[in-house]
């Protein structure tokens, strides 16, 4: 059993490991070229343009992810069509509720942002919304079955396609616009969708009736998930909106390089971020909080391992990384960077408070933090940007997370009896540990 375990780790953080990467790569790369092919505004339009979809496109997901993941996980093969013709009926639902949500906000964004243009980017990106919607369902039932090699393969498509192509402008020094990396993005997420497919079209076996219990269990496991995820995505991309609709586009631009430097940082995040939630769902299942404790305090102490030495050099030198990775243009995101380093800190302890409240069934009060703190955090943003402009949302965003930080590990400790020192005291054993499995090792060779 051990040895399974240690198996699945391995071969799912190595898979997620290597798509964070590739996606921080592809994701950079795009990033790095086209702060030089646009001029602030037009950067600042498309860094709020994708500031929206991804807050509807992370809300869908979050009503169905882990739900479906968790289901498909635990119960028996028999049972796998009922839950997955539930999945994709609600799947369906939601999907037209996000379609009806962005047609409607359409104007008005354009209309705030001062971009008309923007209403027909929106309409176009419908078409992406749906061929993702059927891509990460797909995604999701390789996941369930602990399998990561389509969804790294897919992702890769999908990211990989949209940079070939901004960096074949740059290139060849074509003039490049906001609703043809639309239409990229269309013809990168058919070909992902379809990859993906291929992978799962064993298990992709579906009932001939829609179980309406399996759809409500769905539903209102989800719900809160739903909430959460619309919660999380929206402190993360308020600030954009609001600095593009209070000061103008370009302010989001500026705020959005800053933020696109310091995610730099997160790939120890995400990668175990992505396997700890159905490995703690089996674990909460079978040993209980105590698993779950030692799974919270080992996963956020690795992070933190991982993180400390690039968020110190990022304080030390934020200007130096500033003007390599966005140039000279953007010396206003200098300061917005030293400072987003202490949010960074705090980031691993929020991200994995939220998994292991889900994978041990407690989606409600992981709903109920991130709506407080969303509506805490709104308002703060606001305030402090009409006080202070762009380092305003700033410092909002550091005050916010140091406040949920403190509930949140209150939460935890009364729920699984996490020790917040604990995690330092695992950070700090991780150099000496990696060094003598690793390291020492191949020097001995």
């Amino acid at each position: 059993m051990q040895a399974q375990n240690n198996r699945y780790w391995f071969k799912s953080g190595a898979f997620n490991l290597i798509m964070n990467i590739q996606a921080l790569l592809f994701g950079f790369g795009s990033f790095y070229l086209l702060v030089r092919m646009l001029d602030k505004n037009s950067y600042g339009i498309w860094a709020l343009f994708v500031a929206t979809t991804t807050i509807l496109e992370l809300g869908r997901n979050g009503l169905l992810q882990n739900g479906l993941i968790k289901y498909l996980s635990d119960s028996p093969k028999e049972l796998h069509p009922t839950i997955l013709s539930a999945a994709f009926f609600l799947s369906a639902v939601l999907m037209f509720v996000c379609i009806g949500v962005n047609i409607s906000l359409a104007g008005f964004l354009a209309n705030i942002w001062h971009y008309p243009n923007l209403s027909r980017m929106l309409y176009t990106y419908n078409i992406v919304y749906l061929i993702l919607g059927a891509m990460y369902q797909f995604q999701w039932i390789e996941q369930a079955n602990f399998s990561f090699k389509g969804v790294l393969i897919s992702n890769s498509i999908r990211q990989g396609g949209q940079f070939i192509y901004i960096f074949g402008c740059f290139l060849f020094r074509l003039p490049i616009s906001l609703m043809n990396l639309i239409y990229v993005q269309i013809i990168c997420a058919s070909l992902a969708m379809l990859v993906e497919f291929l992978f799962i079209r064993r298990e992709l076996k579906l009932s001939a009736q829609i179980d309406t219990t399996w759809v409500r269990k769905l539903f209102n496991y989800g719900k809160y998930a739903f909430g959460t995820s619309i919660g999380s995505i929206l402190i993360i991309t308020v600030n954009q909106m609001m600095l593009g609709a209070l000061l103008y586009p370009g302010a989001a631009g500026v705020y959005s390089v800053a933020d696109k430097i310091v995610s730099l940082t997160e790939v120890p995040t995400n990668t175990i971020g992505a396997i700890v939630f159905p490995q703690s769902a089996k674990r909460f299942a079978t040993q209980g909080h105590e698993a779950s404790r030692y799974l919270y305090e080992k996963s956020v102490g690795t992070i933190l391992a991982l993180l400390i030495p690039p968020l110190l050099f990022l304080f030390v030198f934020p200007g130096f990384v500033v003007h390599i990775i966005a140039g000279s243009n953007y010396a206003e995101s200098i300061p917005i960077v030293q400072v987003s380093v202490f949010s960074c800190l705090l980031n691993p302890f929020i991200r994995l408070f939220g998994t292991m409240l889900d994978s041990i069934g407690k989606p409600r009060t992981n709903f109920a933090v991130t709506a407080v703190f969303t509506f805490f955090e709104l308002s703060l943003v606001y305030i402090m940007i009409h006080r202070f402009g762009i380092m305003g949302a700033v410092y909002a965003t550091l005050i916010a997370n140091f406040v949920v930080f403190s509930v949140m590990q209150m939460i935890l400790k009364k729920e699984l009896g996490v020790n917040v020192l604990h995690t330092f005291i695992y950070a700090g054993r991780f150099y000496p540990e990696f060094f003598g499995r690793y390291v020492r090792p191949m020097v001995k060779r």
